[in-house]
C-alpha cells in the first residue's frame, strides 16, 4: 500500500460532505489500505476519506485493538458524555477540549460490503464520532469548548 497526503485544516475538501460507496472496487480497496497505512505512519487513531482528499464515506479507526473499516457509517445510538482533549491529523500538534458521547452504537459495512454494528465507549466512541463528523465536512475545532492549544506529546489522535 502507499501513504497518502493528509489534508490540513483550511483545505476546502475538509468542509465538503462525502458520497456513499455503492460497491467496493479495487480502487476502494486500495484506498482503504492506503488510509490504514497513512493513519499508522502519522500515529493517529482514525482517518476519514476527506482527510486524504477522497470525498467518499469511509473511515478507518484503530484504538490499539486492530483496524476497523467503516464504509457508509451511521450513528444509531449515543448516550452519556465525556469531555477531554481531542486532536486531529488534519491539525497536527494541536488539540482542544471537546465533549462527545461516552457510548455509541453505529452501523457500517466492512470491506466486503457486509453490514455490521459496532459499539464503542471512551476513546472508540470519541473516534467514531470524530471520523463521522469528517464525512459531513466538519472538524472537531467547530465543537471546541475553548481555544485550540499545542500538545506536549509526540502522538496525535484523530
Amino acid at each position: 500500500m502507499a501513504l497518502r497526503t493528509i489534508r490540513l485544516q483550511g483545505d476546502p475538501v475538509l468542509s465538503k460532505k462525502c458520497r456513499d460507496i455503492r460497491e467496493v472496487t479495487p480502487k476502494i480497496r486500495q484506498l482503504i489500505g492506503d488510509m490504514i497505512d497513512t493513519m499508522y505512519e502519522a500515529n493517529g487513531v482514525g482517518l476519514a476519506g476527506p482527510q486524504v482528499g477522497v470525498l467518499r464515506r469511509v473511515v478507518v479507526i484503530d484504538i490499539g485493538e486492530g483496524p476497523v473499516v467503516m464504509i457508509n457509517p451511521e450513528l444509531l445510538e449515543t448516550s452519556g458524555e465525556q469531555t477531554g482533549d481531542e486532536g486531529c491529523l488534519s491539525l497536527p500538534g494541536k488539540a482542544a477540549v471537546v465533549t462527545r458521547p461516552e457510548y455509541v452504537r453505529a452501523k457500517a459495512w466492512n470491506a466486503d460490503m457486509e453490514e455490521y454494528e459496532i459499539e464503542g465507549t471512551g476513546l472508540m466512541a470519541r473516534a467514531i464520532c470524530h471520523e463521522l463528523d469528517h464525512l459531513e465536512g466538519h472538524m472537531y475545532t467547530e465543537k471546541a469548548e475553548g481555544p485550540v492549544h499545542d500538545v506536549d506529546y509526540g502522538e496525535e489522535s484523530d
